[in-house]
């Protein structure tokens, strides 16, 4: 049985910025939770489209990304202090620069796993009025579990808890280091 979540950052950066950001594979295991001790094992890197040229020669990044094809194994622990470390494979399925990508796990702990990556630039008002311009982040995932019944129980008990945990240490994670790899 399939199964959505979402999930939604808006950060004080223009989407240029942002999307280079999770574009860059190394950033991945950064923006997992430390317990987890995620790792790359592999990548076979598929280039992206050229990318479009920024107005502002501030957001021409010369930073890698991974574009439709690309594929990467990542290890990491399924629990805290767990011995074992469970591969994921996934390859990047859509590409589209400063819009959004999406990856597609083809080995790993779901049945299914399509996980998109939206970027929107918007205006954002803080506390004292003033309006902001920057990136709404929008991840959308459909996923389904294995083991039948088990799976459910597995949704029911940890899977969902488990993915809140994970997005809400990703959008921390996120906020910290903007600001150190793109000083305003």
């Amino acid at each position: 049985m399939p199964h959505i979540f979402h999930s939604e950052q808006w950060l004080p950066y223009p989407v240029e910025l942002v999307f280079a950001f999770f574009a860059n594979p190394e950033n991945l295991p950064r923006l997992m939770p430390p317990w987890q001790r995620a790792r790359i094992e592999e990548a076979a890197f598929a280039p992206p489209p050229p990318r479009p040229l920024a107005p502002d020669p501030a957001l021409r990044l010369k930073t890698i990304a991974a574009g439709a094809g690309t594929r990467m194994t990542i290890s990491f622990r399924p629990f805290p202090y767990s011995p074992i470390r469970v591969p994921w494979e996934a390859e990047i399925s859509e590409f589209v620069w400063n819009d959004h990508f999406c990856d597609l796990q083809l080995r790993g702990p779901f049945a299914y796993w399509h996980h998109c990556h939206r970027l929107l630039p918007k205006a954002h008002t803080n506390a004292s009025g003033v309006t902001v311009q920057g990136t709404l982040v929008r991840d959308e995932i459909e996923y389904a579990l294995p083991f039948g019944p088990l799976g459910v129980l597995a949704q029911r008990l940890f899977i969902v808890r488990q993915l809140h945990s994970t997005f809400s240490y990703r959008h921390h994670r996120t906020a910290e280091l903007l600001p150190l790899m793109f000083p305003r």
